[in-house]
């Protein structure tokens, strides 16, 4: 599940959503659209989910030396449908499943081969992510239609079949290389090279074609300081839908400004329809709404995480502040950062610098992706996958949207993230 994520790139600063799991079939995808502040050159996405992402949140972008200025951000509409290419071997569709433009996937990918640098990554954290992606195949294959695209590699040979079999072999190696405390054959390129067909991805944007690298904005969840019940410094509510209720006629009813006019609240009329979660300061709420996952800490010293759920089926508009946006967010307790999935119950757990948030209707969920970058003229290489998704992946052929960790501030975050690069060369592994 994408969440609605502040995008932070080298030199840039962009607002985005991560749906960091919501599919597109069933709940709406998070709001995950690229933002450029007015003042700043550069677009790109945020924390996330499609099937019922969190809006994925995120910051993602290289910050000039100067704290900007807080603009308002605003979103560059995609061009009209007739300046988009119109030929290729493949229709890449947007969250609605409405037609765009055409790719050739011979342009886009094409074998490779690994260099001989280790890959890094943490094992015990992306086994987490491998063992929860795989779940949601094997328990929503059938009810998630998104899981059943082949998306773009499709035109390469590769299968919903081969995605999960791809699954099934990183768990089971890296299972065994953990248990017996050898070392990590996944980071061995050579073992790569041998058991996995390794295709480069060279991104397409229709709207940028001179860009042939990945951008890699990334995205992160914050804590945010907040009340268990009302007070006059917080006083914007987060809300769960209730079972027993009629959660599909009340979570479409209202708008986000119906919300914030306490209609939930003992002088509402909605009151006891819903359960209060936590309150908010209204930046903090904004920030929930975008980022998808957040951590709360209360005034009574604990702290919890919280995702969202479901919202009220109002797309997300790009180039609208985002306090006008009429799209809100139910949320849930959860007990771990998630990403895609229908169900709040269904979501993939996540885990920072071995997920992606990306576009899962056209690239596809559970790729397994390796980035490659030089320092100082030696390839450095990461693994990661796909877990996450957001608006502003759909559709996305040329970004994907890396998950930092959870950080207190953003001077933080942009600080961890300074390291990072902005674009880099993408491979993605597929079993042989």
């Amino acid at each position: 599940m994408r969440y609605f994520r502040l995008l932070i790139g080298i030199g840039s600063i962009a607002l985005t959503a991560c749906t960091r799991t919501i599919p597109t079939s069933s709940v709406p995808q998070s709001p995950t659209p690229v933002i450029t502040p007015t003042q700043i050159v550069s677009t790109s996405p945020g924390v996330a989910s499609t099937a019922i992402s969190s809006p994925t949140p995120v910051i993602a972008t290289t910050p000039p030396a100067a704290a900007p200025t807080a603009a308002i951000p605003t979103i560059a509409p995609l061009p009209s449908a007739g300046t988009l290419p119109q030929v290729g071997d493949y229709q890449v569709i947007d969250e609605l499943k409405q037609p765009q433009f055409m790719a050739q996937s011979r342009d886009i990918f094409k074998a490779a081969s690994l260099p001989s640098s280790k890959v890094k990554f943490n094992p015990a954290d992306l086994l987490v992510v491998l063992k929860s992606t795989r779940k949601y195949f094997k328990n929503s294959l059938d009810t998630d239609p998104d899981l059943q695209r082949e998306g773009i590699l499709g035109k390469q040979g590769v299968t919903v079949a081969d995605i999960v079999k791809t699954l099934d072999f990183m768990v089971l190696t890296l299972q065994q290389d953990i248990k017996a405390k050898r070392p990590i054959r996944l980071q061995d390129p050579k073992f790569l090279n041998t058991n996995f067909r390794t295709i480069q991805w060279t991104a397409f944007n229709p709207t940028a074609t001179e860009q042939k690298r990945v951008r890699m904005t990334k995205y992160a969840v914050f804590t945010h300081p907040g009340s268990r019940t009302p007070t006059k410094e917080f006083n914007a509510g987060i809300y769960a839908l209730k079972p027993g209720t009629d959660i599909e006629a009340l979570r479409v009813k209202y708008t986000k400004q119906d919300v914030l006019k306490n209609i939930y609240e003992p002088e509402g009329p909605e009151f006891g329809a819903v359960e209060p979660l936590a309150y908010l300061d209204r930046e903090g709420l904004e920030s929930a709404l975008m980022e998808g996952t957040i951590l709360i800490k209360f005034n009574d010293g604990k702290s919890a995480f919280f995702n969202v759920d479901r919202n009220n089926n109002i797309p997300y508009v790009k180039g609208l502040a985002p306090t006008e946006q009429k799209r809100y967010w139910y949320f849930k307790p959860v007990k771990a950062i998630k990403g895609y999935g229908q169900t709040i119950e269904t979501k993939i757990s996540l885990k920072p610098g071995v997920t992606f948030a990306g576009d899962v209707l056209n690239i596809g969920l559970g790729r397994i992706v390796v980035t490659e970058n030089s320092i100082d003229g030696k390839p450095q290489l990461r693994m990661g996958i796909i877990a996450d998704t957001g608006g502003a992946f759909l559709p996305n052929l040329h970004q994907l949207d890396y998950l930092a960790g959870v950080f207190d501030s953003k001077d933080d975050f942009t600080a961890y993230i300074r390291k990072l690069p902005e674009y880099t060369k993408a491979y993605i592994l597929v079993k042989r």
